[in-house]
C-alpha cells in the first residue's frame, strides 16, 4: 500500500507533535493510555489493549462516561473490518404511555437526567464480546490496570477538573441519587492535582472481572441495579440487563478521495459523516485554500444537508422507513450537492432519499490489529444516577428518543435510542489505513468529516489535522467557531450568512480527536499517531 504523501512542516500550534511507533493506543487520558500499553507489553493485542483503555477510562473521565456508559467499535483484525454497536436498549416498562402519563400528554421528548433517561447500559457487554472473539489474554488481566486506579486513585487532571466543575453546578445533575456520594467527595468537585479514589466501582469491576460480565447483567450487579431503581424511582429491571446483547454489524462506507470511510450503521448517527463526504465530492473543495471561507462553508452546507436528513430517518434499523442504502444513493447525494449556494448560507429541509459526556480511544499493535473504540455517559456523567456501594453511573442514551408521533425514534420498549457516539475507519483498496474517532455529541461526525478533508483532500498529517480550528453546525443557520480560526475566514462566514454565535456547550465544546495512521507495514515502517490537545490524553507506543 502507497504512503499517503502528508505535509509534514503543516502546522497549527498545540501542545503535540504526532507519535511515531509500532504498537500505540491514542485516548483522551494518559494513564488509560499507558494501561493499554502495559496490556501489549505483556502480550496482549490490539483489542485487549482497547478493552483495559476503556475500562481506566470510566475511572480517569468520569465526567464523559463510566461503568453504565454504552459503546461502539469498528476493527480491522488483520483481513477484514468488523463492527460492534453496544448500544443498550430501553427497559421493557417504557412506552409512550408510561411517559405522558408521567409528563403530561404535551410531553415530546425524555427527561436529560434521572431513571426515565437510562436505557440498559451496553459498554461492559462490548469489552467481553471483543474479548471473547479477538482478544489473547485472560479477560480477567485486562480489567488489572482499572482495579488499581479505582483503589489507589489518581491526581485529576486539568481538563476533567474544569468539566468535573462546571458538571457540579448542573443541580438536576447533582441531585440524583448516588451522585454527590460518588463524585463530590469532600461536597466539591475535587482540585486539580487532588486525589480521587472509587473503590465502590472496583469492585464491581472486579466482579466484571471474575466472571466475564455475567455479574453485570445476571448476577450481583444487575440485581443492585433493580433494587436501587424500585427504591429511587425507576423503571429498570435485572431482566431487562439479563436479556441485553450487543450485536455484530457491518459498517457502512462511503468513497472520497481515493479512500473509503466506514462509520457503524444506524441507530447511530455515522451516516451523517458519509452523506456528508458523499455531498462534497461534488463540490472540489480542494480548489480553495484550507482555512478559507469557501472550503469551510462547502463543509457546512454538505453538513447541514446530511443532518436534515439523519435527525428525520434515522433510528432504530427496523423502525426506520428509509435504509442506509437508500440515504447513501449516489445520485440522491449528487442532487443534494446541487442545493448548496457558495455565496448563501441556507437552513435545509430532509430530503426524499426514496425518489432516487464521551470518551474515545485507538489501538493498533505490530500484526496490524486496529481498533477504533467509543463509549459514553452521554451528557456530562449521564443520568447522573451511581449505583451505591458498585459505582455505577448510569448513561442517559435514553434522552435520545422522542414521545412524538410518526417519528422513527419514538421510544418503545427494548428498542435502540438514535446514538451520537460514532467510531470511525479509514480504508484504501480494501487496506487498513486509519483508525481515529473525534468525539463530542453531535459534533463527532462533524469532526470526522473536517479532519479527514483536512488530511486526504489538503494533505495535512493527522497531529495538524487534529490541531486545525473548527467549526460546529448547531441547528438553522447557527454554528460555533474556535477562536483560532483566521479572523479573515469567521468574518468571510459571516457575510455569507452564517450566524456566528458564543458556544453554550462547554462540556462537548469542539470535540476531541484520536487518530492512528498506517504507515506501511506495521512490522516495519508501523503508524503515524496523534492525539487532540483539547484534552489531557496522549497518544502513547513502542
Amino acid at each position: 500500500m502507497s504512503q499517503h504523501a502528508f505535509d509534514w512542516n503543516s502546522g497549527y500550534p498545540s501542545q503535540r507533535s504526532p507519535l511515531f511507533a509500532r504498537t500505540i493506543v491514542s485516548t483522551s487520558h494518559p494513564l488509560a493510555a499507558q494501561a493499554g500499553l502495559r496490556i501489549l507489553a505483556q502480550g496482549g493485542n490490539a483489542v485487549d489493549a482497547a478493552i483495559a483503555t476503556a475500562a481506566c477510562m470510566t475511572l480517569v473521565e468520569p465526567c464523559s462516561n463510566g461503568l453504565g456508559s454504552d459503546a461502539f467499535a469498528i476493527l480491522w483484525d488483520g483481513q477484514q473490518l468488523h463492527g460492534l454497536n453496544a448500544s443498550g436498549r430501553a427497559p421493557q416498562a417504557w412506552d409512550v404511555g408510561y411517559f405522558r402519563k408521567k409528563y403530561g400528554a404535551e410531553a415530546k421528548s425524555l427527561p436529560k437526567r434521572g431513571w426515565d433517561a437510562v436505557t440498559v447500559p451496553g459498554a461492559v457487554a462490548g469489552w467481553v464480546a471483543l474479548s471473547q472473539r479477538f482478544g489473547k489474554l485472560p479477560f480477567a488481566d485486562l480489567m488489572a490496570p482499572a482495579i488499581e486506579i479505582a483503589e489507589r486513585g489518581y491526581a485529576v487532571p486539568v481538563i476533567v477538573q474544569q468539566k468535573w466543575t462546571l458538571a457540579s453546578k448542573v443541580e438536576e445533575l447533582v441531585a440524583q441519587p448516588g451522585f454527590a456520594e460518588a463524585f463530590l467527595p469532600k461536597g466539591r468537585a475535587p482540585h486539580v492535582g487532588e486525589l480521587f479514589q472509587f473503590k465502590a466501582a472496583a469492585r464491581t469491576l472486579r466482579l466484571i472481572a471474575e466472571t466475564q460480565g455475567e455479574a453485570f447483567y445476571r448476577g450481583e450487579v444487575a440485581a443492585a441495579v433493580e433494587a436501587f431503581a424500585k427504591q429511587t424511582g425507576g423503571a429498570m429491571t435485572a431482566a431487562d440487563f439479563a436479556a441485553y446483547q450487543p450485536e455484530w454489524v457491518t459498517p457502512i462506507s462511503q468513497d472520497y478521495a481515493g479512500h473509503t470511510l466506514h462509520e457503524i450503521p444506524p441507530n447511530g448517527q455515522g451516516i451523517a459523516a458519509l452523506m456528508a463526504l458523499g455531498i462534497l465530492k461534488h463540490l472540489d473543495v480542494a480548489q480553495h485554500a484550507v482555512d478559507s471561507t469557501a472550503s469551510q462553508h462547502l463543509q457546512i452546507e454538505a453538513m447541514k444537508l446530511a443532518f436534515a436528513d439523519v435527525y428525520k430517518y434515522v433510528a432504530e434499523p427496523a423502525a426506520m422507513a428509509m435504509t442506509p442504502a437508500q440515504m447513501l444513493d449516489p445520485a440522491y447525494l449528487a442532487e443534494r450537492a446541487k442545493l448548496i449556494d457558495p455565496r448563501k448560507a441556507q437552513d435545509f429541509k430532509a430530503g426524499n432519499p426514496v425518489k432516487g459526556g464521551t470518551i474515545y480511544l485507538t489501538t493498533a499493535d505490530e500484526s496490524g490489529m486496529m481498533v477504533s473504540f467509543i463509549q459514553s455517559n452521554y451528557m456530562g456523567f449521564g443520568s447522573g444516577l451511581v449505583v451505591p456501594g458498585y459505582g455505577v453511573s448510569l448513561q442517559n442514551r435514553g434522552h435520545g428518543f422522542t414521545l412524538e408521533d410518526g417519528f422513527a425514534n419514538q421510544v418503545a420498549p427494548g428498542k435502540r435510542p438514535f446514538h451520537t457516539i460514532i467510531p470511525a475507519f479509514l480504508t484504501q483498496n480494501g487496506q487498513p489505513v486509519m483508525s481515529y474517532g473525534v468525539m463530542g455529541g453531535n459534533m463527532q461526525p462533524q469532526g470526522h468529516m473536517q479532519t479527514l478533508v483536512r488530511m486526504l483532500d489538503y494533505k495535512q498529517h493527522p497531529q495538524a489535522a487534529c490541531d486545525a480550528p473548527r467549526w460546529r453546525f448547531n441547528e438553522g443557520l447557527s454554528i460555533n467557531v474556535e477562536p483560532s480560526m483566521k479572523p479573515e475566514t469567521i468574518e468571510g462566514l459571516r457575510a455569507l450568512g452564517h450566524e456566528i454565535g458564543d458556544i453554550h456547550d462547554s462540556y462537548q465544546d469542539f470535540g476531541a480527536g484520536q487518530f492512528i495512521w498506517r504507515l506501511g507495514d506495521p512490522a516495519v515502517e508501523g503508524y503515524v499517531a496523534a492525539s487532540d490537545p483539547r484534552r489531557d490524553g496522549a497518544a502513547v507506543g513502542y
